[in-house]
């Protein structure tokens, strides 16, 4: 009984079943429709490639120029200056010897006396200089009397010419040694050769000094000469005739002539020696010390720019950015003329340009730039500040005219 209840109630019961429930079918419906789209959707970019959007705004593919300021710059001449360290040197010196030998007399002057030329400035014993002067002149007086002996016979047919010959041979050696015998006596007197200032007396009365030995050393400063040298490059800018300037470094200046350009170089140096005569009558400048001349050697026309905008180009160059009409960056080679504390002399430039003062770092050659004008102070092209000369002066400068 059990057995066919269980039998008929597994086969008898009907599937469940849901087709006859209201909106049971409407989730197929939705989810076929969103398939729909969905494949709709994704498939429409190849059916129904859409229309790009119009761009409102126009985008420009140029890159931003950089902002630079510049400044409006005119050339103006410069008076090129060669300027050279140079010493002091005296236009004689020059160290006394004895010409003879023997024992100091007297020495007339005192070191540092002034002295002209012709002035006893020492003497020495003449016992046998004075002896011999006395032998040799009677030497000559009997060598004269057996010549005119010689010629008296001659003309009485008594001599021979032979023997008139060989006394007149006795004669000139007679008068030979007279000569030797004076000369000798006046080398005992020690003279000065020329006006000047005795720097040196190595001398003294009583002592003894042997031929050669120096007695004294004479200077003559007046006037000075100034000695410098001048390096290959300049070489040609130097010529004799010129006007120098010469500033010592006690602070004494002085105009000078040069008087001398050498025309053969330095075997180590390379540099050519050239001397400036500078007047000194009543020789206050005193010789040996250190000077500094400067020499004018022309013009060039030169621009005035602050040292903190020069650049250098891709190969080392020294140079300035400028801006042409176009606003374009051209890098300009230029070479420095002179330098001064508030500013240096250039030349290369054009005889006007618009040279970038800030931002030159940030552009290049050929670039394109937003160009404005500098407001702020920059170096005025004005007259050159006093030239204080000095060992640390750079070696080539220039005056403005």
């Amino acid at each position: 009984m059990t057995t066919q209840t269980e039998t008929g109630s597994d086969t008898g019961r009907a599937p469940l079943s849901f087709d006859s429930d209201k909106g049971s079918s409407k989730s197929k419906f939705v989810a076929g429709g969103l398939v729909l789209a969905l494949v709709g959707w994704m498939g429409s970019g190849f059916v129904l490639p859409s229309e790009p959007e119009q761009v409102t705004e126009a985008v420009s593919d140029a890159p931003r120029r950089v902002a630079v300021a510049v400044q409006e710059s005119t050339a103006r001449a410069v008076a090129q200056v060669f300027a050279a360290e140079g010493q002091a040197l005296a236009e004689r010196d020059t160290q006394i010897l004895a010409e003879t030998g023997g024992q100091i007399a007297q020495v007339p002057v005192q070191r540092g006396a002034e002295v002209a030329a012709g002035d006893v400035i020492a003497r020495f014993e003449t016992t046998r200089s004075d002896a011999d002067l006395t032998r040799a002149q009677e030497e000559r007086n009997r060598a004269q009397r057996e010549f005119d002996n010689a010629q008296t016979l001659l003309e009485r047919g008594t001599s021979t010419v032979d023997r008139v010959a060989q006394a007149r041979s006795t004669l000139a050696a007679a008068e030979a040694a007279v000569t030797a015998a004076e000369e000798a006596l006046g080398d005992t007197i020690v003279r000065a050769p020329f006006d000047g200032r005795i720097e040196a007396l190595e001398v003294e009365e009583g002592e003894f000094v042997n031929a050669g030995a120096q007695v004294a050393r004479i200077v003559d400063s007046t006037p000075l000469k100034i000695a410098i040298q001048i390096p290959q490059q300049q070489l040609a800018d130097i010529e004799a005739g010129q006007t120098a300037q010469v500033a010592f470094i006690t602070g004494e200046t002085a105009e000078g002539v040069v008087r001398f350009v050498s025309r053969s170089a330095d075997a180590q140096t390379r540099t050519f020696t050239a001397e400036i005569e500078v007047p000194n009558a009543d020789g206050a400048i005193p010789a040996g010390i250190s000077a500094q001349v400067r020499i004018a050697t022309g013009e060039q026309v030169a621009h005035f720019v602050s040292p903190a905008i020069l650049s250098l180009g891709t190969d080392g160059t020294l140079g300035i950015k400028t801006v042409d009409a176009e606003e374009r960056v051209e890098f300009q080679e230029v070479k420095i003329i002179r330098a001064q504390t508030d500013g240096i002399w250039i030349s290369g430039l054009p005889e006007t340009a618009r040279i970038i003062s800030v931002g030159q770092g940030f552009v290049n050659d050929g670039e394109l730039v937003n160009a404005r004008a500098d407001e702020e102070a920059a170096p005025k092209a004005q007259a050159p500040e006093p030239v204080v000369l000095g060992a640390s002066e750079a070696r080539n400068e220039g005056e403005i005219q």
